[in-house]
């Protein structure tokens, strides 16, 4: 039995619609994995600029203990 336009076009409608929303889920995946791996690589940026910045801090505070006493300043008199 030969099928009549509106079953092709029903048909087709389904497909249509089906597609779109497989596209809809491939484009929300691939998103989530695109997000995932910028919070990634955000993580790794920011936990390797906090042990540069201890590393540096421990430096700074060595260099203050092994530095010695600064003098004080020379007070001006007022005239």
């Amino acid at each position: 039995m030969p099928e009549t336009k509106a079953a092709r076009e029903r048909a087709a409608a389904v497909r249509t619609a089906r597609g779109l929303e497989q596209v809809w889920e491939n484009r929300k995946t691939l998103v989530k994995k695109e997000m995932e791996a910028e919070s990634a690589a955000n993580d790794a940026k920011t936990a390797r600029l906090r042990a540069l910045r201890l590393e540096r801090e421990a430096q700074e505070a060595e260099a203050a203990r092994n530095a010695p006493p600064a003098e004080p300043k020379a007070r001006k008199r007022k005239l």
